[in-house]
């Protein structure tokens, strides 16, 4: 794997249960967060957001089990397998009162913690989950449309055909995605897609107590107008925010206020 753009943060790693778990950290004092990213979003890819919050956080960004530098079991690739895996990195590490970050698979990864992991973290960030389930519509983006950019991933792919996929990404950030795409083993992402159409999030959600955060962008294909509204009246314990002038991919497109909004939350926990 060939890297041109090194990360801000510190590698570090953890045993999850005979799994490695690795992580980027940034920051040594303040509230910790977890960052939980997406689908195929090594913890690389949220160097860019790690680094500002990191001013007064402490802030661990985790390459989720088969991608990044994380081991690639065969199997595992389910909500209460991850969850455990993030339960396991906020416990060998220490964090105490710490936040979750959810990112797409992430946040319903922090859904399931807050569920079935009571206590591991003080507080949750729900950013944009796919709102998919057993009868429910399909996720936006086709699990072929991941297999063909694995494809291009493996073989060697470039910020113009990232583009395609993520119009108006910053350059840095398509060449970081080219070269850390690689690293996504296919099998953990074909199992955790169909996953998203197995598994059932409301129910997850409908569970979850303050302090809650819910993070949608106003343009999202992934959390529309009615999924909002869905969201909303599951848990009324809620605060939710949506993000201007963003889609799925938030902080990508509208990095200032996703910060703004993380932070006016974490400064209310007190």
């Amino acid at each position: 794997m060939e890297i041109t753009i090194e990360a801000r943060g510190t590698r570090g790693e953890v045993d999850a249960g005979g799994v490695g778990i690795s992580y980027l950290e940034y920051g040594e004092q303040g509230r910790p967060i977890v960052i939980v990213p997406g689908i195929t979003s090594p913890a690389m890819t949220w160097d860019f957001v790690a680094v500002p919050l990191a001013t007064d956080h402490r802030v661990i960004a985790l390459d989720i089990r088969g991608r990044g530098l994380s081991d690639r079991p065969e199997e595992g690739y389910t909500l209460p397998i991850y969850a455990a895996d993030v339960a396991a990195v906020i416990e060998a590490l220490a964090l105490e009162d710490c936040v979750i970050l959810g990112h797409s698979m992430g946040a319903r990864i922090a859904a399931a913690l807050g569920v079935l992991q009571p206590g591991a973290a003080s507080a949750l960030i729900v950013v944009d989950p796919p709102l998919t389930g057993p009868g429910r519509e399909p996720y936006p983006m086709p699990l072929e449309s991941f297999k063909q950019q694995l494809a291009e991933g493996y073989r060697g792919t470039t910020p113009d055909e990232i583009k395609r996929f993520f119009t108006g990404w910053p350059e840095r950030e398509l060449q970081i995605r080219c070269e850390w795409l690689p690293t996504c083993y296919e099998p953990a992402i074909v199992e955790t897609h169909l996953n998203f159409h197995r598994e059932e999030f409301f129910e997850l959600w409908a569970q979850l107590e303050p302090p809650l955060l819910f993070i949608y962008g106003e343009e999202s294909p992934a959390v529309p107008p009615s999924g909002v509204e869905e969201i909303g009246q599951t848990n009324p314990r809620a605060e939710l925010v949506g993000i201007p002038r963003a889609g799925h991919m938030i902080p990508w497109e509208n990095l200032d206020d996703f910060v703004a909004a993380t932070r006016a939350f974490i400064a209310a926990l007190g």
